[in-house]
């Protein structure tokens, strides 16, 4: 990344950050307005994405459940909404830290190599766990209360019919087939690939996995995801 890149990279990120900042949508603890959510998420995605191509977005979130699926079942997000919420605070996170990170690797040896715009960053956010969309559905047991009374609680459990090739690499197969421009963009696909670290790997993948962390992306999103998941619940 040169000099260039990183100043507009800091106008664009500014730009994104600033419409998070306006709506709100998720306060410090945790809690999120679901509609606040989705407002944002598209405003957002429609200042770097052509009126098109942010149909293309819409169309999928609205018809893949993205908007009412947890973001999992028993850990971070683990209620309605909570992929939406969880995608758009690892896209908030990812943008804060953006800058910080791309001068540092300006300074690097593999400067010249790679290169983020906050495009590749909101997307590879945004799209990182598209495989979680509709992939829940709800369930009860019986639970006994604090008085020792017999209750019914809700919890959510994956589909039984649910086919997946992998959390990072099925969601790289989604983006694709709305995007299939992104067939191009390793930076991007890398990032979502392997942005679950060695958690989600098979001993085939972790011979490699080292040259996945010289793309600067890759360890924005895991950051992102990270803190995202263990701060805020999300």
């Amino acid at each position: 990344m040169n000099e260039t890149e990183i100043k507009s990279l800091e106008e664009s990120v500014s730009a994104l950050l600033s419409i998070f900042e306006k709506n709100k949508p998720i306060a410090s603890d945790g809690t999120f307005n679901q509609e606040l959510v989705k407002i944002t998420t598209m405003e957002m995605l429609s200042s770097e994405f052509s009126d098109g191509e942010t149909d293309a977005l819409r169309a999928w979130m609205d018809t893949h459940e993205f908007w009412s699926s947890p973001a999992s079942a028993r850990y971070h997000g683990n209620k309605k909404g909570g992929l939406a919420a969880h995608s758009l605070l690892v896209a908030k996170q990812a943008l804060e830290y953006a800058v910080v990170m791309a001068k540092n690797f300006a300074n690097s040896k593999l400067a010249g190599k790679f290169s983020y715009t906050s495009q590749d960053i909101l997307i590879s956010a945004i799209a990182h766990d598209f495989c979680k969309a509709g992939s829940y559905q709800t369930d009860s047991k019986r639970v006994k209360d604090f008085n020792g009374n017999w209750t019914y609680e809700t919890f959510y459990k994956v589909r039984s019919e649910q086919r997946n090739l992998g959390h990072g690499n099925e969601s790289v197969l989604l983006l694709l087939e709305i995007f299939p421009r992104y067939t191009k963009n390793r930076t991007v696909l890398e990032a979502i690939s392997r942005h679950m670290g060695f958690s989600d790997l098979s001993p085939m993948e972790t011979y490699n996995y080292s040259n996945f962390l010289q793309n600067p992306l890759v360890l924005l999103l895991q950051l992102a995801d990270e803190s995202a998941a263990q701060w805020w619940d999300l």
